[in-house]
């Protein structure tokens, strides 16, 4: 905490940039253009800030009082900071770019996948993204006092194999579960789950069921999720992501007994900004595309973090970001 008190900036203004999202790539981005000069507002969909970080990642990870005191030292700074604020809805990128001499996009990758499958809609099935949310923005274990309750059962099924899959399958216990299971198409060693995750969940008591992929959540007559019917699976040649990839054995079908189901099998880009901003380009995936250093097909918009490279670390996302704010420089000092 020591290392980053620098408050020093610049006195002459050099101009003035809008940062859309605050989480890791976000903020970053704002403290490194505001020691270069600039005066630099960012705005924030939630009413909380630090994206990723106050929204997805446990207080066991990342304790809040480390976020606090950055943000802090990013109000201290003189930046400024507007919440409940969305871009493509609230605001447009045309709009921002008439009030300011560039853009940084960092909205991150937030949006939920989901698996395709019969019953996701039902009762006591949560996404990964709406169960940490609960957790961590809206108190959820703190019922009746916040009004956002989280109803787990005795048995939780967790769905993917992820660190974020991890992390809520931690919580899920230390919120009252008897049992938490998590379900994973591959074996353990594809995991995409850092090792010292796997094992952090090993020994506060998660399960583990590898080469089992679901296939339809079943409900009760009151539509909440009662069992998910499963597929086994072995594993054939490798796939796009180098993994060995997952294929169904016929006839091998089998069902488990649940009360919640967590479908923690990773995020994608919220493409609201995209479809209220035509000229952006983007892949399939909805990422935005950028040169090495950060410019998009937008003249003086920028973009860095989760919402270039798809979810991500937050180290990684902290690095993209300090190599943009030094191209924004760059491009506006010509």
């Amino acid at each position: 905490e020591n290392n980053i008190m620098n408050l020093d900036v610049p006195e002459k203004v050099r101009g003035s940039i809008a940062v859309v999202g605050s989480g890791p790539a976000g903020l970053m981005g704002a403290v490194e253009l505001r020691k270069l000069g600039y005066e630099v507002t960012i705005f924030e969909a939630l009413h909380e800030v630090g994206g990723v970080m106050v929204y997805g990642i446990p207080e066991f990870r990342l304790p809040r009082r480390v976020l606090r005191f950055y943000v802090d030292y990013v109000k201290k700074l003189g930046v400024r900071i507007e919440v409940d604020v969305v871009v493509g809805r609230t605001y447009t990128i045309d709009e921002l770019l008439k009030e300011y001499d560039a853009v940084l996009l960092a909205t991150g990758a937030g949006t939920p996948k989901f698996l395709g499958i019969p019953g996701e809609e039902l009762n006591g099935v949560y996404s990964a993204n709406e169960f940490l949310i609960r957790i961590n923005l809206m108190k959820a274990y703190r019922f009746p006092e916040y009004d956002t309750p989280i109803k787990l059962g005795k048995r939780v099924a967790v769905i993917g194999g992820g660190n974020t899959a991890m992390d809520v399958s931690r919580i899920a216990l230390r919120l009252g579960a008897e049992e938490v299971i998590v379900l994973y198409r591959r074996t353990e060693a594809e995991m995409p789950a850092r090792r010292e995750e796997i094992e952090n969940a090993k020994e506060e008591g998660v399960k583990f069921m590898f080469l089992t992929q679901p296939v339809a959540l079943i409900g009760d007559e009151k539509g909440w999720v009662k069992k998910i019917r499963c597929i086994r699976m072995r594993l054939g040649e490798p796939d796009a992501s180098g993994r060995r990839r997952p294929i169904p054995i016929p006839g091998s079908e089998f069902e488990i007994e649940v009360d919640n189901v967590i479908i923690a099998i990773g995020a994608e880009v919220n493409k609201l900004i995209q479809r209220t901003a035509p000229n952006l380009k983007v892949d399939k995936k909805g990422h935005v595309i950028v040169d090495k250093y950060g410019r998009t097909s937008i003249e003086r918009v920028y973009a860095a973090g989760d919402v270039v490279t798809g979810a991500a670390t937050v180290i990684e996302a902290l690095a993209a970001a300090k190599t943009v704010a030094r191209t924004i420089h760059k491009d506006l000092s010509k």
